[in-house]
């Protein structure tokens, strides 16, 4: 929404808004609607669709439309050459990363999920192939410790909004260089699971935070405590204070701080949880409703 935002304020003409359709959510599958189509009805903007962009039909519309660009943030499918030739000029896309790193569906997610120190905003050229089209623009971002995948998606997409503009006042006066991409050096960034989320309790505390910081919002970071399933929203690396050996998963200390529990490599303190059937929580709340003890392990699935 910020780019769209951004083109509005700026007086760029947009001719028409495409979205992906209204999806069921919730118990009662009620129909709910993209952010961004929101948005597009709020400021009366022509709004599209389709249920496949690459469809005859879709085809048929786009190129009705008559467009100079096509300007894509975070679609979520991969569009035909027949599409892509139907600008005047070309797509271009803006994508969370600093292609050719990261390429794919959660760029954001995985750079943190990786320990990654810094990240960074792409617009290309689009092509057939995912995200793999000629750099028109990059501008490279920190990734804080405090981030996590929500806060920093949001920062990003503002940032993007503006070397957006930046790059369509390039296009306008043709004054732009495509740089083609490094393939030797790319990475990829799948689509989240659920199953990604769940922690290996033998690998080091600081993997385990950046798991949790990058699966925030979806999937999310879970366990398993006496069996039932344990989401861990909050969570930092506590170095020991002694040389005692403990399992991977084992609970080593319950306080007021938190539930410590050993890694593969030092300790993380959990902050904030939920278990299965019960409202999230912080630890403190957690210790006072629930017998939990030292000795005891997570991860274990009856």
């Amino acid at each position: 929404m910020p780019s769209l935002r951004a083109l509005l304020t700026t007086g760029h003409k947009i001719s028409c808004v495409v979205t992906q359709p209204d999806k069921s959510k919730g118990r009662g599958l009620l129909d709910c609607c993209t952010d961004i189509k929101a948005a597009a009805l709020s400021y009366h903007l022509e709004l599209y669709q389709p249920k496949g962009i690459n469809s005859p039909e879709a085809a048929g519309f786009l190129k009705g439309l008559d467009a100079d660009l096509f300007i894509v943030v975070s679609y979520g499918q991969i569009l035909s050459s027949l599409i892509l030739a139907l600008p005047k000029i070309f797509c271009v896309n803006l994508h969370a990363s600093l292609l050719p790193r990261y390429r794919g569906a959660a760029p954001v997610n995985w750079a943190i999920i990786n320990g990654e120190s810094y990240t960074g905003i792409t617009i290309i050229r689009m092509n057939e192939r995912m995200d793999s089209g000629e750099i028109i623009a990059q501008k490279k971002a920190a990734i804080e410790d405090s981030d996590t995948a929500i806060t920093l998606e949001d920062r990003l997409a503002v940032e993007g909004s503006a070397l957006l503009l930046e790059c369509l006042k390039s296009i306008e006066s043709k004054n732009f260089k495509l740089m083609p991409q490094d393939e030797g050096s790319h990475t990829l960034a799948p689509k989240l699971k659920k199953e990604d989320g769940l922690i290996n309790w033998q690998v080091p505390a600081k993997r385990v935070v950046n798991l949790i910081r990058g699966t925030a919002g979806w999937p999310g970071t879970f366990t398993y405590y006496r069996g039932k399933l344990l989401k861990i929203y909050k969570g930092k690396v506590h170095s020991p204070q002694s040389t005692v050996h403990s399992l991977p998963g084992e609970v080593i200390d319950v306080s007021k701080e938190g539930i410590v529990v050993a890694t593969g490599e030092e300790n993380l303190i959990i902050e904030e949880l939920q278990i299965e059937g019960r409202r999230r929580m912080s630890a403190e709340e957690f210790i006072a409703g629930h017998d939990i003890s030292v000795g005891e392990a997570l991860g274990i699935k009856k």
